[in-house]
């Protein structure tokens, strides 16, 4: 989470835009992105000029010669505001926007209807003064604790379904998933690319070996990582996200990913997602493929329908769903789990409480993670019942100690020595008969053990003459406060 320093900081950058008449919060978030990507692209370039300066070798920059006056560190010291304002909407802008010249990349796709709407010099002028004052966007934590922090912004988040995955949900799931250097990783639902990225970052950490391998570094920039939304505004978003962590051309394509028009089938090994769970779609408007595993118009089924077609046999799945998918008693709702649990490898159960999606939603989570293998092969399920993530559960959402992300990342990595917890515990195993007993139930307090205090009441003979003591004190308590008000 973002220091409150610079959350100040921020939220006069946002002053600056609505006084300026830019009041919607997307339209903010896009400009604001735009100013950060350059930013950002100017940062890294001169970390590349640098670690060439120190090997001794020849670099090729972004900027050509004759351009270098559209860096962020050149034009932020032009002498007027005006100066500025037209550099950056006459050539910085243009420039960006065309990066990656006529390639057919997600950059120039979604970049091409892109917009500069900063109307005056002086309003530029203040939010590249604020903007400058950040952290350098080349800070990776930084930069998304930053995104998260504007898109937290977006008052209407939540009202169609689509929360804003907070971060620190993200690296928890990609955690347990441990990308390899071999996946192709999809979400089809990626709104600003959270998963995307949080992947990329991943690999980055863990397999940095990766990249002096030229067939492994070739498939992290162009076929490891795909992503559909239907929101241009946060494709273009999405798709500078990608680019600022170093992923140079995701495969992000603007795309209704229930729809018929959607024929991926069988080709991802991963799927990282948290699709829109609030929405009913007409049975004309989906895939007739999706239907045919269970016939539903509630998009959180339909999208867990989706993830078992779009995975390669022994793709894997960890995607949050909403409680409801875990205990319906509806033919639907019974019929996916159903499916996930017989035909494919259901691994985990993670229960999350209702505030983690707070300010937007009190509704409960969970993420599910399975393996698809259309053989079955699900034995013993792992439950966890997540009671917190490190944040206060109301709508401040402030930091606090308690936080069970650690101990899931760790019994997770670690499921053989679940075998003895009992159903006492915050984790332990379902085997499959019982699932079924049970008509393929997933919540955890259908299996849970709940121990019961003993509480011992007074009777109410003693209750009722403490109650009439209270009386008498309150009583003699207002006749005293009568006396003075006389007295006054």
């Amino acid at each position: 989470m973002i220091t409150g320093e610079i959350r100040n900081r921020v939220d006069k950058i946002w002053e600056t835009f609505w006084t300026g008449g830019i009041t919607n919060p997307l339209t903010v978030i896009e400009q604001f992105t735009y100013l950060l990507f350059i930013k950002g692209l100017d940062e890294a370039e001169t970390t590349k000029e640098q670690e060439a300066e120190f090997l001794g070798i020849g670099h090729e920059g972004v900027f050509p010669e004759d351009k270098q006056h559209l860096r962020w560190n050149q034009f932020k010291q032009l002498g007027s505001a005006e100066e500025m304002y037209d550099v950056v909407s006459n050539e910085v802008f243009p420039f960006i926007k065309n990066l990656h010249g006529k390639e057919e990349s997600a950059y120039s796709k979604y970049m091409g209807d892109a917009t500069f709407l900063i109307p005056t010099p002086n309003m530029l002028a203040k939010v590249v003064d604020g903007i400058d004052n950040l952290p350098a966007t080349e800070d990776r934590d930084a930069q998304g604790d930053l995104y998260e922090y504007l898109l937290s912004k977006i008052a209407t988040s939540g009202t169609n379904g689509q929360f804003r995955t907070p971060r620190h949900i993200i690296k928890l799931i990609v955690e347990l998933m441990k990308p390899t250097p071999e996946d192709i990783i999809i979400d089809p639902a990626m709104g600003s690319a959270g998963f995307l990225v949080a992947a990329s970052e991943y690999l980055r950490d863990h397999h940095s070996d990766m990249f002096l391998v030229q067939g492994l570094k070739e498939h992290y920039h162009n076929t490891m990582f795909y992503g559909n939304d239907m929101d241009r505004t946060m494709l273009r978003i999405g798709a500078m996200n990608m680019m600022l962590h170093g992923v140079d051309n995701p495969n992000i394509d603007y795309r209704d990913s229930l729809a018929e028009i959607n024929k991926d089938k069988e080709q991802y090994t991963l799927v990282l997602a948290n699709p829109p769970f609030k929405g009913s779609l007409d049975y004309e408007s989906v895939s007739n493929d999706l239907l045919k595993i269970a016939k539903t118009k509630k998009t959180e089924l339909l999208f867990l329908s989706l993830f078992i077609r779009i995975l390669k046999p022994g793709g894997r799945a960890a995607v949050i769903v909403p409680e409801g998918v875990l205990f319906r008693n509806q033919k639907a709702y019974n019929t996916i789990r159903k499916e996930i649990i017989e035909n494919h490898k259901l691994e985990a159960v993670i229960s999350m409480p209702s505030g983690v999606f707070k300010p937007y939603a009190g509704v409960s989570t969970a993420v599910l993670i399975f393996t698809k293998t259309g053989a079955g092969g699900t034995g013993n399920v792992w439950f966890y019942d997540m009671e917190a993530d490190g944040f206060t559960l109301d709508d401040q959402r402030s930091p606090i100690e308690q936080n069970d992300i650690p101990d899931i990342i760790q019994r997770f990595s670690n499921l053989e020595t679940e075998k003895d917890r009992t159903r006492n515990d915050q984790s332990f195993f379902v085997p499959i008969e019982e699932l079924r007993e049970n008509n393929y139930d997933l919540s955890i307090n259908k299996y849970k053990d709940i121990e019961y205090e003993e509480v011992e009441y007074e009777t109410p003979d003693k209750i009722l003459k403490k109650i009439d003591t209270y009386e008498q004190e309150i009583i003699e308590g207002l006749k005293k406060l009568k006396e003075i008000v006389k007295g006054l």
